[in-house]
């Protein structure tokens, strides 16, 4: 009865604004069905998300439903032999009404938020990582001069998921000068712990932002006080830093960023890693953990064309014993209908205190350009992957190959990846192909088709990496806006 009332208050609603002239209505049906080849797979899937939103003058009004007959994953430890019952599920994903009246907004049902950079408090869906961070629950905000966000709201527990954790906070941000503003955040969550009590988390932050002219800076710091953990648990003070700063001298602009994480990482953020590869210090640690590091770049147009990039940052941790670097060197050029890119990217990190070392460098080129007619885009990279873990060496290659090319309407991208343990092992080596067709078929429904293998492996977001499963088979979209 519960999940008929969002339909029943959304059929109410535009049966009584359905004769009025201004009423815009709009949504998206997106359809994918996916056929697993892998032994650990369940071998089909079937997601279909349908979202529609409703505006009339100053007020609006959204819905979302989304089947998973059953839930994909693509996380290397959630693959499973059998289907269970928490992988299949369905329902409404997505709700809210909202009414904006000049400078004022209220906001009721889901919440897409973030104060500042997003160090202290964001609110998102991360579709890289499978996983909804947004809140539910009232927002209230003035936007003027003065800018002011308050909210309350609840999210589904990580321990339980049948309980909810609580989230509230106020951010004000107002330009004390025409080249400088001053914002500032109080965030308290509730969080469910395993002992079946709430511990309390308060964070108080503070940010400016300087521009004038040709340079331009900002600074976002923020403390964070974690207490009644349960079971006589001593409490938490943890704190962020971050700053960056550009410079531009006409052709050269350059800048970098600093930042400092102590016992600062929970849900309901997103931290700035501060390098060009979105790395963490170390793959089995969050970046709120402990963390310290710089990054420094420059953007150098060149002539005739071309455009030099550079990049280049570092981290470690404070006890010194873990350690990382970033690099990263690209060259573009555009001129006329071609246009290309050649890259070197570089990545490494120590850990001293578990002796292992791992770094990952690559070349990788882009290069696109008219061909029988239409224009044809290749990419690749050529990466090598040395570790170390206790006395244990090894070392291997990652090639990868992509095609792209327009036929008409159609779209379609062919692809190749392969592993070598050494370069006398080729044809011993295991390769990974794969086609992909997008096709329009009508004006706003478009289907996409992909086919073949991918290797998986490293992804890194929101100050985390983890390894993605590989996948075989096929997978099959519709997607439909109206």
């Amino acid at each position: 009865m519960r999940r008929l009332i969002p339909l029943l208050l959304f059929v109410s609603l535009l049966a009584g604004l359905g004769a009025q002239s201004n009423l815009v209505l709009s949504g998206v049906n997106e359809a994918s069905f996916t056929y697993r080849t892998v032994p650990d797979s369940l071998n089909a899937y079937f997601r279909n998300a349908f979202s529609f939103g409703l505006g009339y003058r100053n007020f609006s009004f959204g819905m979302k439903f989304v089947a998973e007959l059953p839930k994909y994953s693509t996380s290397q430890s959630e693959l499973l032999d059998d289907l269970v019952s928490d992988r299949l599920d369905l329902g409404w994903r997505e709700l809210y009404a909202s009414y904006t009246k000049g400078a004022y907004l209220i906001h009721a049902g889901t919440i897409e938020e973030s104060f500042g950079s997003g160090m202290t408090f964001r609110s998102f869906e991360d579709l890289e990582f499978d996983a909804d961070n947004r809140v539910t629950g009232f927002k209230f905000g003035y936007d003027d001069l003065l800018r002011i966000k308050a909210l309350y709201s609840g999210i589904a527990s990580i321990s339980n998921p049948d309980k909810l954790d609580l989230a509230y906070g106020l951010d004000a941000e107002y330009p004390v000068l025409s080249i400088l503003s001053l914002g500032a955040t109080a965030l308290a969550q509730r969080n469910l712990t395993a002992f079946g009590n709430y511990s309390q988390s308060d964070v108080f932050g503070g940010r400016a932002k300087f521009q004038t002219g040709a340079f331009e800076a900002s600074v976002e710091y923020a403390r964070r006080e974690l207490y009644r953990r349960g079971m006589d648990l001593p409490g938490i003070s943890g704190s962020g830093l971050y700053g960056t700063l550009s410079l531009n001298f006409g052709a050269v602009t350059a800048g970098g960023a600093y930042k400092r994480y102590d016992q600062f990482q929970y849900r309901l953020q997103d931290l700035p890693l501060a390098n060009h590869h979105n790395e963490t210090l170390a793959d089995n640690q969050g970046s709120g953990t402990d963390e310290e590091g710089f990054q420094g770049w420059a953007y150098i147009a060149l002539p005739a064309g071309f455009n030099l990039n550079l990049d280049y940052a570092e981290a470690w941790n404070d006890a010194q014993d873990m350690r990382m670097n970033d690099a990263y060197a690209g060259l573009e050029y555009t001129g006329g209908s071609i246009a290309a890119a050649m890259s070197w990217n570089h990545i490494e990190k120590v850990d001293d205190a578990l002796s292992k070392w791992q770094k990952e460098y690559y070349p990788a080129f882009n290069l696109s350009f008219p061909a029988w007619g239409r224009n044809l885009v290749l990419s690749g990279e050529f990466k090598t992957i040395e570790k170390q873990d206790q006395a244990l060496e090894s070392r291997h290659y990652e090639p990868k190959l992509q095609a792209d090319i327009g036929l008409g309407k159609l779209g379609v991208s062919l692809g190749m990846q392969s592993w070598w343990h050494d370069f006398s092992s080729l044809t011993d080596s295991r390769y990974w192909t794969n086609m992909e067709i997008k096709y329009p078929i009508l004006a706003d429904t478009e289907l996409l088709l992909f086919a073949g293998t991918e290797a998986g492996g490293k992804v890194c977001r929101n100050g985390v990496c983890r390894y993605v499963a590989p996948f075989s088979g096929l997978r099959l979209e519709l997607n439909t806006r109206f």
